[in-house]
């Protein structure tokens, strides 16, 4: 076990120094602990790489705010290891990473395992929504109601040990780390990409997984032109804990045929046969569908991106897909083209200038929202404020100089509004 100074993910090895590497990535709220029950086989024949993600398990907190991020973090440990090429099976999160893996450094990858995958998990807005309660509570909600999403309820009430186990891994997680990792899954969708997978992959999946389950797994399989489907049967999202053996099974099966290890009788070295590689077939471009085509504007300068594409990913990172998606569908002939300059000017201009960080702007629209009585838009802007950052009480803070600056009855509007606001917000569901 050790750690990488300057790269933050601490790791660890099992099996023969010889053998090729076959790494194995943790899911969300979990450590490297959680394949533990597929080392002993997996290491007879493999080098066994595990690492834990930022403020997981034993690695230092120093948050990671995308997938590409995780993975070339991962990539700088293994170059200062001095490894090369290796298999990758990984697990949700650590799914999205070997997707990422196959997309950006193929060269490196020899065969791939994705394990309660998607190409896309859930929608951005549940995601930063999970991050908003974490920041306002605590990991404690979400670690107690892991087990619900990790096991089904046959396992859970059968195995209290290994239940207390995943509710203790989630509760002692780096909070800051765990609303990064959220926040890099609420980003993460490579559904147009997965034809550019080159390397045999093994999908795997819990008959019984509600959060990335058959049908999420299926689209992988779909997408990616060298992959099978396993199913396993009775077996939730954390399918490599709720049925080792068959997990097991499965990955030995996987990377021995599609990325077999061969002993060489003249250096007496152990290396790797991959499979030739193959062409990546070329992405086809889509025509966007009639109702999402952006009214005729002029060509952006040369080298600086459209106001609009920006606008319009900035605008959803701060107020939610379902916000947009409804103001967008809502407009019409009559209203279209003032949809469209609210995009470019104040999402892709304004909003997207350097000079002050999201936090900051959220401040300064909710003072402004209560300063022009606009309690329709502070409500949104009450859900961005907690999406950018902002703790219920700093939105408080807020408040309360506003009602110095903007008057009593305006901010006594104000609060009843975010009151209601914060509440559904930082509820945990359930």
């Amino acid at each position: 076990m050790s750690e990488t100074p300057s790269h933050t993910l601490q790791y660890r090895f099992d099996g023969p120094e010889e053998a090729p590497v076959l790494i194995l990535g943790p899911s969300l709220g979990t450590t490297w602990h959680m394949w533990d029950r597929q080392v002993p086989e997996l290491a007879q024949q493999w080098r066994v790489f595990r690492f834990d993600l930022p403020g997981h398990g034993g690695s230092p907190a120093h948050p990671a705010a995308s997938v590409s991020d995780l993975a070339a973090r991962l990539l700088a440990t293994l170059d200062a290891l001095g490894v090369q090429r290796f298999g990758y099976a990984g697990c949700a999160l650590g799914g999205a990473v070997g997707v990422e893996l196959a997309l950006r450094r193929p060269e490196r990858l020899a065969s791939l395992a994705l394990i309660a995958a998607s190409p896309r998990f859930g929608t951005a807005d549940e995601f930063r929504q999970r991050g908003v309660i974490v920041r306002t509570n605590g990991l404690d909600p979400i670690a107690r109601t892991s087990p619900d999403r990790w096991f089904t309820s046959g396992f859970a009430a059968a195995q209290p040990a290994i239940t207390e186990w995943a509710v203790q891994m989630v509760r002692t997680t780096d909070p800051g780390c765990y609303i990064a990792a959220c926040e890099a899954l609420a980003s993460f969708d490579v559904r147009a990409e997965l034809g550019r997978v080159g390397v045999p992959t093994l999908v795997l999946v819990g008959s019984e997984d509600q959060v990335t389950g058959p049908a999420e797994a299926r689209t992988l399989v779909a997408g990616i032109p060298d992959a099978r489907l396993a199913v396993v049967p009775g077996a939730s999202h954390l399918v490599p804990v709720e049925q080792p053996a068959a997990v097991t099974d499965l990955l030995l099966r996987h990377f021995s045929t599609a990325w077999q290890p061969a002993f060489d009788t003249t250096s007496g070295q152990l290396t790797v046969v991959a499979p030739p590689a193959r062409p990546v077939p070329a992405v086809p471009v889509q025509a966007a569908p009639i109702a999402e085509i952006a009214p005729a504007v002029t060509e952006p300068p040369a080298g600086r991106p459209d106001a609009y594409d920006t606008g319009i990913k900035v605008r959803r990172e701060v107020l939610g897909d379902a916000h947009v998606d409804r103001a967008l569908d809502e407009a019409d002939e009559f209203s279209g083209d003032f949809q469209d300059f609210v995009t470019r000017y104040t999402w892709g201009e304004i909003w997207d200038r350097p000079g002050l960080d999201r936090r900051t702007r959220s401040c300064v629209t909710l003072t402004a929202l209560v300063a022009g009585g606009h309690l329709e838009e502070l409500a949104a802007h009450t859900r961005a404020a907690l999406r950018n950052g902002l703790t219920p009480a700093e939105i408080k803070e807020v408040l309360l100089q506003a009602a110095v600056y903007c008057g009593v009855p305006a901010a006594n509007r104000a609060f009843k509004v975010a009151q209601q606001v914060v509440r559904e917000e930082t509820t945990p569901a359930g």
